[in-house]
């Protein structure tokens, strides 16, 4: 017979914490150069919204200062 352990959610310390909150800035930092590369690159304001649509990025996230 196996034994299933109950999920519990334990908080994020240590070097885990660090990696995951270095990730997510990494992430941020990234999506708001290609949001706005996107904005330059665009023909009119219905292809920036289009092309940020088609790459998962939102408008807001162009506006991130880094």
């Amino acid at each position: 017979m196996t034994w299933a352990r109950p999920a519990i959610a334990e908080p994020e310390t240590g070097t885990f914490a660090e990696a995951k909150a270095l990730e997510k800035e990494h992430s941020t930092i990234q999506n708001s150069k290609a949001a706005r590369t996107v904005a330059c690159h665009a023909t009119d304001a219905l292809d920036c919204a289009d092309l940020l649509e088609m790459l998962g990025l939102s408008a807001e996230e162009g506006k991130v200062r880094v």
